[in-house]
């Protein structure tokens, strides 16, 4: 699939070149006025669907929201069941769980509250985890997200076949924190907290090459950094890292469970979402952790072709987190393919950041339902 303006008129009903959504649909004011990288990173972060900004974008556009949300038709016995308590109190460290999942946006959070913790959304009913934030956040430059909500993230507990498993919204990035990187100090703190058996994150990401669909979901357990920016220098900046393979045994069952709310992905889409493994020696198909806002093109200007199959901005931490500890677990990157590539002819380089992350405001959350699905399937798959 390639994406251009035709192609986003067609599934969200509007030209984000001449006719680009009002001011009102924006969650940072700013990436309206000025739509820079930076801006535009920071609306994908902070864009919240449930909001009266996203609900003026619905309104403006073909989106669709949440409340369309089918629940999932569970194999017997296999339903998340939420907690009716965060298994922690607020202020104190993560409870143990057999699974830690990590997300980062708000509109992944809320698709991944409404699939593992039904019940219990992640802004208006998660706890807030601040331990030890005064400390970390010395490390963290003012206007980050962490440091606005001040807190590190917030997190509910589900348990899903027998298995624990502590649901945990990200606001620290790799992306946002600054050149310290305390993101890193975040990872290692609430691994350490939680002793999980496995750690997934998980969350959208932009398809590299022409044979993604909005709402495909890669598995990978291979994560590599191309920092060419804010973290070229670092000794990490084309490291990779590789945990054990991913178990499939359940990822068709994951697969016909993804029906139920399909219909909501792009109508353009040219066949049905799919999950796509990646093997720990297939450097080309890995989840490929950038330090500025890249997505891919068609004539490749930021030269990820070939580098990995999804690009995003932060999962190679957790790869270097986990390498630096003793007791090291199994994890995996989980990402759906929020936007395609993106089709060069006749814009320049603003424009098609334009048209990715008016495609992520369309159709981040849906296409976050299908990897939450795919970690179900990966947890009900853990022995």
């Amino acid at each position: 699939m390639i994406a251009d303006r035709e192609w986003v008129k067609s599934n969200l009903g509007f030209d984000p070149i001449t006719t680009p959504p009002p001011i009102t649909t924006f969650a940072v004011e700013e990436a309206h006025r000025r739509p820079t990288a930076e801006n535009l990173q920071r609306e994908i972060i902070d864009f919240d669907s449930e909001s009266t900004v996203g609900l003026q974008f619905l309104a403006f556009s073909k989106a669709t929201g949440l409340s369309r949300f089918t629940d999932v038709p569970w194999p017997s016995g296999l339903a998340p069941i939420t907690s009716l308590h965060a298994g922690g109190i607020e202020g104190g460290p993560l409870p143990t769980a057999d699974v830690l999942l990590v997300t980062w946006t708000v509109d992944e959070g809320h698709a991944l509250s409404r699939v593992l913790t039904p019940g219990k959304d992640s802004r208006n009913d998660y706890l807030p985890y601040t331990h030890n934030y005064d400390r970390i956040a010395e490390s963290m430059r003012n206007g980050c997200p962490a440091k606005e909500a001040r807190r590190l993230g917030s997190y509910w507990t589900t348990t899903i076949d027998g298995k624990s498993a502590v649901v945990f919204k990200s606001d620290s990035h790799m992306s946002q924190d600054g050149p310290k990187l305390p993101n890193r100090a975040v990872w290692k703190q609430i691994i350490e907290e939680v002793k999980p058996r496995l750690v997934i994150t998980t969350g959208t990401a932009g398809g590299i090459g022409m044979d993604c669909e909005v709402g495909d979901v890669i598995v990978s357990p291979l994560v590599r950094f191309d920092c060419t920016s804010k973290f070229k220098a670092e000794p990490f900046a084309k490291s990779h890292y590789i945990s054990s393979n991913a178990d499939t045994s359940r990822f068709q069952l994951a697969e016909s469970l993804f029906k139920a709310n399909a219909s909501q992905l792009p109508q353009d889409n040219t066949r049905p979402p799919a999950i796509l493994v990646t093997k720990p020696e297939d450097l080309k198909n890995s989840v490929l952790t950038t330090d500025f806002f890249g997505f891919d093109t068609s004539d490749n200007h930021y030269h990820l072709q070939g580098l990995g199959a999804v690009s995003e901005m932060g999962d190679a931490v957790l790869g270097l987190v986990a390498s630096q500890l003793a007791e090291v677990p199994q994890w995996l990157a989980i990402r759906n393919v929020s936007d395609p590539q993106i089709r060069a002819d006749g814009l320049d380089l603003r424009q098609q950041a334009q048209i990715a992350a008016q495609i992520y405001k369309g159709f981040g959350r849906w296409s976050s339902v299908c990897s939450a699905i795919t970690c179900w399937a990966s947890i009900v798959a853990l022995p």
